[in-house]
């Protein structure tokens, strides 16, 4: 693990947001008053979902969806997780009037802007905001274990997941994944990202994370933060996904455990694609 990476992970959730605005402040400076950041784009110091360029990023990950999720411009679409609005802020250049985006996350300062910067110009778009507990953003009471999805049952055509389970505790993705299948409908499809490897893999030759800290079929990148970064055994996984009444449909290897691979059309994380029967 990087020291940068390292350092942030010692921080209390409360300061990590405040270390990263004062980290990216000389470049989101430049970027402001060289007018080189996107139209409607947030500063790279508001966000918190991850590495690279928000627009490509995003685009992306729509491109994904359409390719392994059938994503159409009118569908019902949960966004569990919606972040900061990177998958949201492309996704208004593809869903028509008749489609529909729920989104929902528990870090208060990105649903603020997405409300103000995407509900304001597409009324279709609806963000809600979740004090849910998690080790990396926050220090909320609620447990993810216990939530019930704001939504009603069979409301969605398609839900997906991007670096939400590489961020949670097991216990909370296993109702997390049945929270999915309670609020699809019947033949919708989820599409969601996770660190996945086989039973006999030696993850210390993986180029990427190494997730050096052995639990019970899963493995962690760092024991005293739990939800930093979280790979889980592919056979443990199926069966989790199974329990819930989901089936899987397919996975997709990413190459963060292999940077040999074609990068063109699959994701850094691996992606399982799951099913309503």
């Amino acid at each position: 693990m990087s020291n940068k990476r390292n350092f942030f992970y010692k921080l209390p959730p409360e300061y990590r947001y405040i270390a990263r605005r004062i980290y990216y402040f000389p470049i989101d400076f430049y970027e402001k008053i060289t007018g080189k950041r996107g139209k409607g784009v947030p500063s790279r110091g508001e966000i918190f979902i991850g590495s690279g360029d928000f627009e490509k990023q995003g685009k992306h990950q729509v491109e994904l969806l359409k390719k392994y999720a059938s994503l159409k411009p009118d569908d019902k679409v949960l966004d569990v997780g919606s972040g900061i609005g990177r998958t949201a802020f492309a996704l208004t250049k593809y869903l028509n009037a008749n489609g529909k985006y729920e989104g929902f996350d528990v870090v208060k300062k990105g649903v603020d802007w997405c409300n103000k910067n995407i509900n304001s110009k597409f009324p279709n778009f609806n963000f809600k905001f979740v004090p849910l507990n998690n080790e990396l953003y926050n220090s909320y009471s609620e447990k993810a274990v216990d939530f019930k999805f704001p939504y009603e049952n069979d409301k969605f055509q398609k839900v997906y997941l991007f670096s939400v389970f590489t961020h949670m505790k097991i216990e909370d993705i296993k109702n997390y994944i049945s929270e999915i299948h309670r609020v699809l409908e019947k033949d919708g499809v989820c599409l969601a990202t996770f660190f996945i490897y086989d039973k006999d893999a030696d993850l210390t030759q993986f180029p990427g994370f190494k997730f050096p800290v052995l639990k019970d079929r899963y493995r962690l990148i760092d024991d005293k933060v739990e939800e930093a970064n979280i790979a889980i055994e592919k056979d443990y996984l199926s069966e989790m996904i199974q329990k819930s009444g989901l089936e899987v449909v397919d996975y997709v290897k990413g190459f963060w455990s292999d940077f040999t691979l074609d990068k063109n059309g699959i994701d850094f994380q691996d992606i399982a694609i799951m099913r309503k029967a």
